[in-house]
């Protein structure tokens, strides 16, 4: 995953719960193709297809993206949709955490003044996204450790690459 990352943003609200809209919970047995063609369909009919559509999209959300998200299932489904990355006022954290450890990036700040469709340019590593010729600022900055687990492709690739690592 490169520091940084583009796409045309999808809107979508507060407190998604991706155990509801990403995850076979509610479609038992069908696997992550068949969920990702479904995705967010309870928030936005037709988002699923738009974003298979578009090449590449940053999803852009508002507080507590991710809330009483469990399962891991849900950041394979939205790189099955070509999600390159998630923008958001705020995140739950184990959705964020799920989201690090499946080399999904995840990036923090005020997203009120973007709109549906926009191209944006997202810049891990400087901490900021510009959108509409503006810059936004992350409300937290990721720490190098996790831009390398990123840029691995997550914690599996990462820690295949570097065994001996640790966090002291």
């Amino acid at each position: 995953m490169s520091a940084r990352i583009t796409g045309s943003a999808f809107l979508l609200g507060d407190d998604v719960n991706t155990d509801i809209n990403c995850s076979n919970k509610y479609l038992p047995g069908k696997d992550v193709a068949y969920v990702a063609q479904h995705a967010f369909e309870q928030l936005s009919p037709g988002i699923a297809t738009r974003i298979c559509a578009s090449g590449g999209a940053i999803l852009v959300a508002g507080e507590h993206f991710g809330i009483n998200s469990s399962r891991e299932q849900a950041t394979h489904v939205l790189h099955q949709m070509n999600v390159r990355a998630i923008v958001a006022r705020s995140f739950g954290r184990q959705f964020f955490r799920n989201a690090i450890n499946n080399g999904l990036a995840v990036f923090e700040c005020d997203t009120s003044a973007i709109k549906e469709g926009q191209p944006l340019e997202l810049d891990l590593a400087g901490g900021h996204l510009l959108s509409a010729g503006k810059i936004l600022q992350t409300t937290h900055p990721l720490p190098a450790e996790i831009l390398a687990i990123l840029s691995m492709g997550g914690l599996v690739p990462f820690l295949q690459k570097y065994p001996d690592w640790n966090f002291a």
